[in-house]
């Protein structure tokens, strides 16, 4: 009898282990049945007031994928790593999704410095990664694995140093410059255009820890340029920069970054101060589906998308990785090449073609800020 109970017991907990492993089995071929995609965005410091919009529209694209029926009868999931826009972070959360999350195509950086660093990681591991945001000149061609849908600011240089030399006769232009990847890209555009041009171009650089930049404004001052240039990486770094300008009672003739003109908050806040700034943007669309963009962000978060030139590119981004999928599967290597056949793709950004280098093959637009609002500029 003992035996036979023992038995009895031994029984029961193989067929307990046996269920357990198949319930297991079952949430493993549950995960199997989705797309993996990759996010990388600043979720943290003062550029988390990008990553925060970005990923609010990375979902509400998720959902209506998924709720469409998802890619080929899978549902897309999305991994996200805060990757804190500088390249060390952007470094880690690449290795991570492509090491741990084992996806086949990352959507990021937003920042330049994100993806800068992960381009190569990238590449190594024959992932895809495609960044709505980044728009450093020194990621053009940079890999076959790596592509854009936000245009490299190669333009937004050419575009404002253009409009300085040729519009405003400006012959110096002094910049104080962000020291980032992207700020970096801007002050090289602008100088090399507006040099060849024959106009002068001086800068005094800050690391984005500066709090205080009173003594390096006084410096500028005393140079007496025809133009400040405010190049930061976020429109925080440049409020502190404005309301040291307005303590010091200097008001010059200003451009500004479009990291700087896409925010209404800091535009509306210095609005006398900055009355007939020049910036550059990446144009907004105005289709069926941008509206649409819009519209569903409003109803779901109470507010329109902020920085909408990178929302745009932000909310096309799943879709265009969606059309890859069901073109090529889902494998890196093949993405990539077929990011390279994209030819008038429409989204909320327009009619997007990319380049063999991996650049987007539209520009900036010159913008001018009035009353507290950004405008075309004629």
């Amino acid at each position: 009898m003992k035996k036979l109970l023992l038995l009895i017991v031994l029984i029961l907990i193989v067929w307990g282990a046996w269920k357990l492993l198949g319930n297991v089995k079952v949430e493993n071929t549950a995960n199997a049945e989705t797309y993996k995609v990759g996010v990388m965005v600043p979720l943290t410091g003062d550029a988390a007031v990008y990553g925060e919009p970005a990923l609010n529209l990375y979902r509400l694209a998720l959902e209506e994928i998924n709720e469409a029926g998802g890619v080929n009868g899978r549902k897309l999931e999305l991994v996200v790593e805060d990757s804190k826009c500088n390249g060390k972070d952007g470094a880690n959360a690449s290795q991570k999704l492509i090491n741990v999350d084992k996806v086949q195509v990352i959507v990021g950086g937003f920042c330049s410095s994100e993806s800068l660093s992960a381009a190569p990681i990238a590449a190594a591991a024959k992932v895809t990664l495609f960044s709505p945001g980044s728009s450093s000149p020194a990621l053009t061609n940079v890999s076959p694995f790596f592509f854009r849908n936000y245009p490299s600011d190669a333009t937004q240089g050419k575009v404002l140093a253009e409009i300085a030399y040729n519009d405003k006769k400006w012959k110096n232009v002094a910049f104080i410059q962000e020291q980032t990847d992207y700020a970096l890209g801007v002050n090289k555009a602008f100088s090399e255009n507006f040099t060849v041009m024959g106009g002068k171009v001086t800068k005094e650089e800050f690391p984005s820890s500066t709090t205080d930049f009173r003594s390096i404004l006084a410096k500028i001052k005393s140079q007496n340029p025809d133009a400040l240039f405010v190049d930061s990486q976020t429109p925080a770094a440049a409020a502190r920069i404005f309301k040291q300008l307005q303590d010091m009672k200097w008001s010059p003739k200003l451009l500004v970054s479009d990291a700087v003109s896409g925010d209404p908050e800091t535009v509306s806040t210095y609005k006398t101060l900055l009355e007939d700034t020049l910036a550059a943007e990446f144009g907004n669309s105005n289709n069926s589906k941008f509206k649409h963009m819009v519209d569903i962000y409003k109803a779901k978060h109470n507010v329109e998308p902020p920085y909408q030139g990178y929302a745009q590119t932000e909310f096309d981004a799943l879709f265009m990785v969606v059309d890859g999928i069901k073109t090529v599967g889902y494998n890196g290597a093949k993405l990539a090449s077929w990011s390279r056949t994209i030819k008038e793709w429409e989204g909320a950004s327009g009619k997007v073609t990319i380049q063999a280098d991996g650049d987007r093959a539209s520009g900036h637009v010159a913008k001018v800020i009035k009353s507290g609002k950004v405008e075309l500029y004629k």
